[in-house]
């Protein structure tokens, strides 16, 4: 069959006054048709769609008679329904590769802090390390996720700081022959390798939620993190319970050990992802920008609120550090209560993301004054029961902050600049975190009551500057339509 070369067109829009426009039906396992100018208007052929993660049903050609094709006016037409039941599949991928993810880490975060208590840190050295773990963790965002847009290797910047987690968790298990000091760098290497791969993903991942709804979207990423996040704490409450009885430390150890399994599968999974979806961007429609001075006002007036509201959310190493140091709960039973958490967090994460996609950022300022009582329940009521309605609230704040907040940025700002936004977000959130978590350690030797005011006030704090940047959307959402 002959193939001839596309003719350009100099002045679609006055040629398309003049011309016929025909859509032919194809077969949805192709993607482009070949053709010319002497080519007749049935002699085209066909070729095969390279990665085929969106489905074109149609392709609009040009016609100046009755058989002589001139040009494409259009190169494609995705098909609306095709291209969300894809975006569906796509989020379930990689919403298995955090769920493989979050169970390595989340199960090596759940025991964190007894482990470093066996290793003889301080109260004052888990908030520190945890803190500045965290700021690491957030802080180098800014970096990276302005060199994922300007490069736009969205993906090999993802698969990079996945591999720096496969090996570092695994590696806690010697930390017993180095001391806690090493254990501290690898808490920091930790967060170094998800700050180098968080903008990347979740620009990713926003691509495609926008075309089934921000808040749906990353809820329902948070939902599969939060199945590993139960998983991982569960799985080392069972090697704890049948292993640590005779010598805690080895059974710490071999829990560390487990956990190079489901690295190894989040990073496979992460490799078949990158296969099938090369070009996730596709996914999202172009969409006329909001004004720049409602976004830029937004924007800030919302990382604000984001900062406060990091700087009185309190990690958890901390709160465990405190439950096992005052007997509130045994030593086993810490990583079960931090499973149930993110049992919460999940069905947090799917409640307020539906919300999200009906009220915007009112189910920020909701999810907010919730969680507003966490820390004294955890710090202050001295009973277990106190102690685990704490870590509950403290589960619906996370499921919010994971789903709901990156939806935000997701709306506020285009595409094009979302690397950079989500990481300058990260950045300024964990920097708070890491000042708010250093200063609740340091509070934590010298009064629980001081440390529950400094985390309830931050928290406070956060909340006009949500109000703010809902009035300044509103605002630009009117312009716009007007």
């Amino acid at each position: 069959m002959h193939i001839c070369q596309v003719s350009k067109i100099a002045n679609p829009t006055a040629f398309a006054q003049n011309c016929c426009v025909l859509k032919f039906l194809i077969p949805k396992e192709f993607s482009l048709i070949s053709f010319g100018q002497t080519c007749g208007a049935h002699q085209f052929s066909t070729l095969p769609l390279p990665h085929p993660s969106l489905l074109y049903d149609s392709i609009i050609l040009l016609t100046s008679g009755h058989d002589s094709l001139v040009g494409v006016l259009y190169k494609k037409e995705i098909n609306m329904q095709n291209r969300k039941k894809a975006a569906y599949k796509f989020l379930v991928l990689l919403g298995i590769v955090s769920l493989f993810s979050d169970l390595t880490y989340e199960g090596a975060r759940s025991i964190l802090g007894p482990y470093l208590l066996l290793l003889g840190a301080s109260a004052s050295t888990v908030g520190f390390v945890s803190g500045l773990g965290e700021f690491i963790g957030y802080a180098l965002r800014l970096v990276t996720g302005y060199i994922s847009d300007k490069t736009k290797r969205y993906w090999l910047i993802t698969i990079i700081g996945y591999s720096i987690n496969l090996i570092v968790i695994p590696a806690l298990a010697l930390a017993p022959g180095f001391g806690w000091i090493y254990a501290c760098v690898l808490i920091v290497l930790e967060r170094f390798g998800k700050a180098i791969r968080n903008p990347a993903k979740t620009t990713i991942v926003s691509f495609a939620a926008a075309e089934v709804g921000a808040g749906k979207g990353f809820a329902l990423q948070e939902v599969l993190d939060q199945i590993g996040a139960f998983a991982g704490p569960f799985m080392l409450f069972l090697v704890l319970t049948l292993k640590g009885n005779n010598n805690k430390i080895s059974a710490y150890q071999l829990s560390f050990a487990l956990l190079a399994i489901p690295a190894a599968i989040a990073l496979i999974l992460l490799l078949l992802a990158r296969k099938n979806y090369p070009d996730p961007q596709e996914f999202e429609a172009p969409k006329e920008a909001l004004p720049q001075k409602g976004l830029n006002s937004a924007y800030w007036y919302y990382l604000v609120g984001i900062g406060f509201l990091a700087l009185g959310f309190a990690d958890f190493p901390l709160m465990a550090f405190h439950m096992t140091k005052t007997k509130l709960l045994p030593d086993n039973v810490v990583p079960v209560l931090y499973s149930l958490a993110m049992g919460i967090d999940a069905l947090s994460a799917l409640y307020f993301g539906r919300m999200y996609d009906r009220r915007g950022i009112t189910a920020i300022i909701i999810s907010s004054a919730i969680t507003l009582f966490f820390a004294p329940f955890v710090f202050l009521v001295g009973t277990p029961v106190g102690a685990i309605a704490g870590v509950m609230l403290w589960g619906i704040g996370m499921g919010a902050q994971e789903s709901i907040l990156k939806s935000a940025v997701t709306t506020i700002v285009p595409k094009e600049r979302r690397g950079t936004a989500f990481g300058i977000f990260n950045a300024g959130f964990g920097a708070f975190w890491f000042v708010g978590s250093w200063i609740m350690g340091l509070l934590y030797d010298r009064s629980l009551l001081a440390l529950v005011l400094f985390s309830m006030l931050g928290q406070l704090i956060a909340l006009p500057f949500f109000f703010k940047t809902r009035s300044l959307l509103k605002h630009s959402l009117h312009i716009r339509q007007s």
